[in-house]
């Protein structure tokens, strides 16, 4: 039987390649460097919310990092400010 620390592993583990690869190369690098740094110590209910991120679609995703649109007000929440924070460190948008 699985212990809550196991599962909470392999959770982690699949959200990090779920990061590494969602379709387009650029998204894959920001989503996945970001998930490299911040997954292994998030907790239980930002790996919720991190995985609800992950269901977002690149170019909405790309939209936000570059200021095109914003996220609805109930979409705002710590892990997408720490996602946002973190690649506006990487990345400019032009």
């Amino acid at each position: 039987m699985e212990s809550g620390e196991d599962h909470i592993n392999v959770t982690r583990k699949r959200l990090i390649y779920r990061a590494r690869h969602r379709g387009t190369k650029e998204m894959d690098l920001l989503m996945g460097r970001f998930a490299d740094t911040h997954v292994p110590n998030m907790s239980t209910e930002d790996l919720a919310r991190f995985e609800a991120l992950l269901e977002e679609s690149d170019p909405v995703l790309y939209d936000w990092i570059c200021g095109h649109a914003a996220p609805a007000p109930e979409r705002k929440d710590s892990v997408l400010s720490a996602f946002l924070a973190f690649v506006d460190k990487i990345h400019e948008c032009k």
